[in-house]
């Protein structure tokens, strides 16, 4: 039986889900981010139960077809820009379309009714969160980063780091006080616009 769950966005989250299965005695074929996978056939009491659980634990299942095909293409962005380690050399709006079978249009339009933020604009935020991540290690340099993040130039990874954060990464990286903001928090506040026909990774 497979279930969807909101708010699974790390391999951290993936553990706690884990736990609250095993503590519920059910059994995982599959835990990914955002699913998971059980051999049993849950009644709606057991549904509840874990349900309940989950919510303890900061998650929650979701029936709604729409809020899981979104937490699909949450966990899809999630997994591109920030748990990929190889360079994606294709336009994110056709690696969407391909991961989750979906004309892009189609989830695009849908995101941007629910979420209130298009797929782009999250995209960039992501992007710029997973740059201060990399600018905190201190292991690579900005043009480094700005090739690995799929950028055309160092500028142009500067100018929308800036229009997100306020600061220019060089800034950014002397604050003694670095400030990132959670998963389940990103895209719920407004993003500056982006070159819709960026490569991403």
């Amino acid at each position: 039986m497979k279930l969807y769950i909101k708010y699974m966005v790390s391999n951290h989250c993936k553990l706690t889900v884990k736990d609250e299965l095993k503590k519920l005695g059910l059994h995982f074929i599959v835990v990914d981010l955002g699913e998971i996978e059980i051999m049993e056939e849950l009644s709606s009491e057991q549904r509840k139960q874990l349900n309940n659980a989950l919510l303890g634990a900061g998650f929650e299942l979701m029936d709604d077809k729409r809020a899981v095909l979104i937490e699909k293409i949450i966990n899809v962005i999630i997994e591109m820009v920030h748990h990929t380690s190889e360079i994606i050399k294709v336009n994110y709006s056709d690696y969407l379309s391909e991961k989750l079978n979906y004309d892009y249009t189609y989830l695009s339009n849908i995101f941007s009714e629910v979420k209130g933020i298009t797929i782009q604009q999250f995209i960039i935020i992501h992007k710029v969160e997973r740059i201060k991540e990399l600018l905190m290690y201190d292991e690579h340099s900005l043009t480094e980063i700005s090739y690995r993040m799929n950028y055309s130039s160092v500028a142009h990874l500067s100018n929308q780091f800036k229009k997100i954060t306020g600061l220019t990464p060089s800034h950014f990286k002397k604050m003694k006080v670095k400030r990132r903001i959670p998963f389940e928090e990103i895209g719920t506040r407004s993003a500056g616009n982006g070159d819709s026909n960026e490569i991403i990774n």
